[in-house]
């Protein structure tokens, strides 16, 4: 028999949200992957640095999967729960995780670091990581580009036509150059996601708190019955991410 409404809500509230896993919607959403597969690049690169350092670590899931740490590797975070999940992934591997606001100063030193990386941050302070790269060093990250996910955030903000204009790759590529570093790399692709039950809908929202601010399912709860009305309906919700990755190296 299939799940109540209510059913779904209350199952998708009562998961814990911490970390950056997304197991549990496992056949119940899905994401389209970039082709240039950050993981492998970013591990590439960090088996070859020298001093590195993982800007918004998350719970640390994605740095964990490199193969190979420099001498020297430190990760941020601003969330105490991912602080925590981060650091017990992290430090018997040799990884320092550093409690931080996500604002600048970063808490290091100038020419800190000759390789920087990132998934997904929320911000990005070009200045900062500019200061913290040594000469030669680079910036590698995947970044989420404009109208990511906006199926949803319209769905319950409606049009949202100034945020639409925000994380376009060519202005964070000025802003990077305005920095002093040098863009390499630059590539950026719009991806398929569905999500084929309510409460995938719930957990994703409450885990990626961007998409909607604010989000709780009582709050908003007449929308989201709208969306398992549609589900039922057509099998599934379809959005778009959007993503991009940049390099970009200082000046040697």
């Amino acid at each position: 028999m299939d799940r109540t409404f209510d059913d779904l809500l209350d199952e998708a509230d009562a998961t814990p949200v911490d970390g950056w896993d997304f197991a549990w919607l496992d056949g119940r959403a899905t994401e389209q992957r970039p082709s240039w597969g950050y993981q492998r690049l970013m591990s590439e690169r960090l088996a070859g640095a020298e001093a590195a350092l993982d800007i918004q670590t998350g719970g640390g899931e994605v740095l964990a999967g490199a193969a190979r740490f420099p001498p020297a590797m430190a990760a941020t975070e601003s969330w105490p729960p991912n602080i925590a999940r981060a650091t017990r992934l992290l430090r018997p591997r040799g990884v320092v995780v550093v409690a931080d606001p996500d604002e600048p100063p970063l808490p290091f030193g100038d020419e800190s670091f000759d390789l920087v990386v990132s998934r997904h941050p929320a911000t990005v302070w070009w200045t900062e990581i500019a200061r913290v790269l040594t000469p030669g060093g680079t910036y590698l990250a995947q970044h989420v580009g404009p109208a990511s996910v906006f199926e949803l955030t319209e769905h319950f903000l409606g049009p949202q036509p100034e945020a639409r204009r925000s994380r376009r790759p060519e202005i964070e590529s000025a802003d990077a150059e305005a920095s002093g570093l040098d863009v390499v790399d630059l590539r950026s692709e719009r991806l398929r996601m569905e999500f084929f039950d309510v409460g995938a809908i719930v957990y994703f929202l409450r885990k990626v708190i961007w998409i909607v601010p604010g989000f709780t399912s009582g709050a908003h709860r007449e929308r989201l019955r709208e969306l398992h009305e549609r589900i039922q309906r057509d099998g599934s919700f379809v959005a778009h991410s959007a993503r991009h990755l940049i390099e970009a190296r200082k000046p040697g």
